[in-house]
């Protein structure tokens, strides 16, 4: 497993595990962000991402981005 800033841009990946407190993965979850799920990494700009969950492109902090394990 990788954090999320890791990936490959333009590959969809498999959400492997949501780290953080509950407030954080409750945040992530209500973005599409969950185990099982998959996201495609879409840029990388000092370490925030875009990704596409589903059909919606959402920019995440690095911060939030290392607690996505793919």
């Amino acid at each position: 497993m990788i954090p999320l800033t890791y990936a490959t841009p333009g590959e969809e990946s498999i959400v492997r595990k949501v780290g953080g407190n509950p407030g954080v993965k409750r945040h992530l979850e209500n973005l599409g962000i969950t185990p099982g799920g998959s996201v495609t990494l879409i840029s990388v700009l000092d370490g925030n991402v875009i990704v596409k969950v589903k059909e919606s492109r959402i920019a995440l902090n690095e911060e939030m981005a290392r607690k996505v394990m793919i």
